[in-house]
């Protein structure tokens, strides 16, 4: 059923300090289509974080979306945050299912490495997400990503896989084309004059 939940447009929040322009974006992105949002604040001390997670959490909850924490498996359980999504250098996936328990979901970036996927799959995870696959300056040290993993991930792996970096509208199709359950975008979405627009013209690639 958690997999279920793991398609289509997946917004990631950008660094704003700011809560109501977040919250209003984030607002703008859900009715334009998201079905899934990821909070990330790599500027932000733990009380403005505490205070965006709670705040975006009951807006996601109006729109029975998931609302994800990135990084934070501390916060996401102090918020009731619907999962995680962790990096290599974050906390052992398994460690973050027996704190959070079955019910939560858990994403593993695996940046360019097949064999990353594979053993988050063997450590529960629920998705696996891949990339830089375009320039993005959301992140200075991503790697970079060719479409020829989504293939191979998708032909030996059984949980959705997500495509992540630098996409936008005119290059999210070839990933879906080539198999990705949902794209990850930040500015795309976030940083345009009408997040609704800029998230429906997205999120219509799927259909």
């Amino acid at each position: 059923m958690k997999n279920n939940k793991i398609s289509g447009l997946y917004g990631i929040t950008p660094d704003l300090a700011d809560t109501d322009i977040l919250l209003e974006k984030t607002r703008q992105i859900l009715e334009g289509g998201a079905r899934l949002i990821q909070f990330r604040n790599k500027s932000a001390d733990k009380t403005l974080c505490l205070h965006q997670a709670e705040t975006l959490l009951q807006l996601c909850r109006k729109y029975d979306v998931p609302l994800l924490i990135n990084d934070n498996v501390e916060l996401a359980l102090q918020v009731d945050a619907d999962g995680v999504h962790l990096g290599t250098k974050d906390m052992d996936i398994a460690l973050a299912r027996k704190q959070l328990g079955l019910d939560k979901i858990i994403g593993a970036s695996c940046y360019n490495r097949i064999e990353l996927a594979v053993q988050a799959v063997a450590k529960s995870a629920d998705y696996v997400a891949f990339g830089a696959f375009f320039p993005t300056s959301t992140k200075h040290d991503t790697v970079d990503a060719s479409i020829d993993i989504v293939r191979h991930a998708k032909s030996v792996l059984d949980i959705p896989v997500i495509c992540i970096g630098g996409i936008n509208s005119h290059n999210a199709r070839s990933l879906i084309a080539n198999g990705a359950d949902a794209l990850a975008v930040c500015q795309a979405i976030y940083q345009t004059g009408d997040g609704r627009e800029s998230a429906a013209t997205i999120s219509k690639l799927f259909s």
